[in-house]
């Protein structure tokens, strides 16, 4: 669990450039941007999965 939530964190530290370049008007960067907002979608999906995990193994 606290490597799925390490690799969140690092998801959104790398998106931070682009993000910045999209607020700038760079169209290519909101393309990368969207891209890595799925995937961090996905990482905390499935961080949310593992915490439910855990929940239910201690009920």
């Amino acid at each position: 669990m606290l490597e799925t939530y390490e690799q969140l964190k690092a998801a959104v530290a790398a998106v931070e450039d682009d993000i910045r370049k999209t607020a700038g008007g760079n169209k290519a960067a909101g393309t990368r941007v969207r891209k890595q907002m799925q995937d961090i979608k996905n990482i905390a999906q499935e961080l949310r999965k593992k915490i439910l995990e855990v929940r239910e193994t201690e009920n």
